[in-house]
């Protein structure tokens, strides 16, 4: 029976069978069957009929739909779970091998010798092959890595920093440092940031080799920018923070439009940290890590606010001081003959030392009883959060030591009878200060800003007991008297000596999202202005610091208001000795020139009289060209080098440059924005010189420190 036919609507006429059109959902079943292959009018094969093997439409509108330019959504989901089932697998792997440190040291007995074996060799086995794996594989694994990351985001190549080879090294290396416990004192932000990164440079190969595209530099600098977001939420739960702090320390300067990568990438992440706590039933819902108490109604009288601010600026002294001790101590680590030639020849037995240094320290029975060793890093900032007064409760009575830390009373880790809260805490802070000084210098992968967060809690905490102590009935202030909170002065000096350290602001907002309170917004953000006064004008970063210290490539800061940058022109600072290759010159002296020199590309002029810049090659090229000079050329004849480039030798236009009437803001500022390494300079056309790092940065030194007058 012949089948009745019909036409669809808005079709060219063609006739289709009524059953095709009176079909269900037509449209849909029309691209399900253009993306399985099939032609427009074809059905699929019958049951019984031979199926295609392959489906090439399929797959290539899958790939086109996964992969599609300009499309990171997946991407970043991608990468924010995948970071979040890193961190989370990490701390869960962590905690046990915690838990059995602490049981073997709980069951040797009671012998000393026993105990401080079992106290000290743990820490040291693992740091020495924390150090000896990680280097081994590569010796790019060692420190945080950010300092590393901040240089190539500027737009300096280092090679082999992503590769994947590092992303293992850093995960075991990191592992074993953190399975140390307190007893190290060391964190876990900077080498996240790293891994987070090396895994977004890793997705972005993957989707550049899927989808078949050219590697797009400035692509890639906003997605590792957004990555840098993933790893600090991911260690702390805390997306906006984590965005704020990765482009205050990452970035001199940011696009609006990665910002939403970013928050979305570090939102994923952080929801999928803190969901996977949940369904592993460590807690009943989403929430902040460390949770307080603190008072809402008036949780800080008016007056208090001058001794917030009086902490920021303690904070940003003392921050000072860490920042030119730890410098210090760096530098001479490196240069000092025995130190030096143990870290060339042996890591591991360096940090084995270092290590059993830093494990004797905090022996409970011994020295480190008057410093809270037995507690982690998360148990020392729950109890210095602690909105009572420690020096209060212990005026009239003196509570016993415990055998073992009491989870509900942390703070009895804090007191000694005849070192007081306040003898403990000042031994805690200068202790904490050297050491954490020395556990920098180990080579091995590991992070510095939680010990510095600690650092500045245990700051806050002092002046706040010492506060409730001068004003034990609060301070009266409208008639009101309400009771001074040490916990509020700790949180805010956790933010402005990590803030100070760091030169970051964000700091403040990292400690709300810890907390899950921001009712000490205002003074907390004070105290960390405060702190950035201080440092900021007297000290450069941690990270800036070991930048220079390890000798890495990078522009220092300037500031156009406080110096005068603007009359300084690049006419006055310029490399003059500018090596050009003109199209009318002799194969001959190209020769020469290529020889003589190293650069890696050539300016090329018009002719040698009119200097005229019309482009660069690049030294391969040339050298390339130069190796294949073509058969048909007649023997004898004299050739130039717009004969080569004639041939096929590729040349690049230049697309920016300077003049010598440049100002050196204007000339730092673009080489900031657009992560340049060098510029040509040009007069009227005429290429006269060439910028660099190194010029930038000889002419900002000469600004800061001129030199004397003779």
């Amino acid at each position: 029976m012949e089948e009745l036919v019909g036409l669809r609507e808005g079709s060219p006429g063609k006739p289709v069978t009524l059953q095709e059109l009176w079909g269900p959902c037509p449209r849909i079943r029309r691209g399900i069957r253009a993306c399985c292959g099939y032609p427009e009018q074809e059905q699929p094969p019958r049951e019984g009929a031979v199926t295609p093997v392959s489906c090439p439409g399929g797959l290539e509108w899958l790939k086109e739909r996964l992969f599609r330019v300009g499309e990171d959504w997946y991407f970043l989901v991608a990468l924010g779970v995948l970071m979040a089932l890193i961190s989370y697998a990490m701390n869960f792997a962590i905690g046990r091998v915690v838990r059995a440190h602490k049981w073997l040291y709980r069951e040797v007995g009671d012998g000393h010798l026993l105990r401080y074996l079992s106290w000290t060799v743990y820490p040291v086995a693992l740091l020495s092959f924390s150090s000896g794996f990680s280097q081994s594989i590569t010796p790019f694994s060692g420190g945080s890595g950010l300092p590393e990351l901040k240089t190539m985001l500027s737009g300096v190549v280092l090679e082999d920093y992503l590769d994947i080879k590092n992303f293992g090294a850093k995960v075991v290396g990191l592992s074993c440092t953190l399975a140390t416990g307190s007893t190290i004192f060391l964190g876990k932000v900077g080498p996240f940031v790293h891994l987070s990164v090396m895994i977004a440079a890793y997705l972005g190969r993957v989707r550049t080799k899927t989808i078949g595209e050219t590697e797009n530099k400035a692509k890639e600098i906003e997605m590792l920018s957004a990555a840098a977001a993933v790893g600090v939420a991911t260690v702390f739960a805390a997306p906006f923070s984590g965005v704020l702090f990765s482009i205050e320390v990452m970035s001199s300067h940011f696009s609006v439009w990665n910002y939403w990568r970013g928050f979305f990438a570090a939102t994923c992440g952080a929801f999928m940290f803190r969901l996977l706590a949940v369904f592993n039933s460590e807690q009943e819902t989403i929430t902040s890590i460390y949770k307080t108490r603190f008072r809402v109604d008036v949780p800080f009288d008016l007056p208090e606010i001058f001794f917030f601010v009086a902490l920021g600026f303690i904070c940003g002294i003392l921050s000072c001081a860490y920042l030119f001790c730890q410098r210090t101590f760096l530098r001479f680590i490196k240069t000092n003959r025995y130190t030096s030639k143990l870290l060339a020849t042996s890591k591991p037995s360096y940090a084995a030392l270092v290590a059993l240094v830093l494990a004797s320290v905090t022996y409970p029975p011994g020295v480190g009883r008057f410093m809270a060793s037995r507690l982690s890093m998360a148990e020392h900032l729950h109890s210095l959060f602690d909105n009572n007064s420690w020096a209060l409760m212990t005026r009239n009575s003196s509570p016993p030591w415990p055998a073992e830390p009491d989870p509900q009373n942390l703070w009895f880790e804090w007191y000694h009878p005849q070192f007081t809260i306040f003898g403990t805490l000042a031994f805690f802070l200068v202790m904490k200060f050297w050491m954490l000084i020395l556990a920098t210098t180990i080579p091995m992968p590991a992070g510095y800003f939680m010990p510095i967060f600690i650092i500045g809690a245990a700051i806050g905490r002092l002046l706040g007991e010492a506060l409730s102590v001068a004003f034990p009935e609060g301070i009266v202030a409208g008639g009101e008297v309400n009771p001074i909170m040490p916990g509020g002065y700790a949180l805010a000096g956790a933010a402005a000596f990590s803030g100070a350290v760091t030169h970051t602001i964000s700091t403040a907002l990292l400690a709300f999202e810890l907390t899950g309170q921001i009712i000490h917004a205002l003074p907390v953000l004070m105290a960390v202005l405060a702190a950035n006064v201080i440092s900021q004008n007297c000290q450069p970063s941690f990270y800036d610091g070991t930048i220079m210290a390890k000798k890495l490539p990078y522009l220092p800061w300037i500031r156009g208001r406080q110096i005068g940058s603007h009359p300084v022109t690049v006419g006055h600072f310029m490399n003059c000795n500018l090596t050009t290759l003109a199209k009318d010159m002799p194969l001959e002296e190209v020769v020469n020139v290529v020889t003589s020199t190293d650069v890696s590309q050539y300016p090329l002029v018009e002719t040698r009289e009119s200097q005229t810049l019309v482009g660069t090659v690049e030294r391969t090229h040339l050298v390339q060209a130069l190796q294949t000079q073509p058969a048909s050329w007649a023997p004898g004849q004299e050739r130039f080098l717009q004969d080569i480039l004639a041939g096929g030798c590729p040349t690049q236009p230049v697309t920016l440059q300077l003049t010598p009437e440049t100002s050196l803001y204007q000339a730092h500022s673009l080489f900031e924005l657009l992560t340049l390494q060098a510029l040509f300079v040009t007069s009227r056309g005429r290429a006269v010189g060439s910028v660099s790092w190194v010029e930038l940065k000889k002419a900002i030194s000469t600004l800061i420190n001129p030199p004397a007058p003779k």
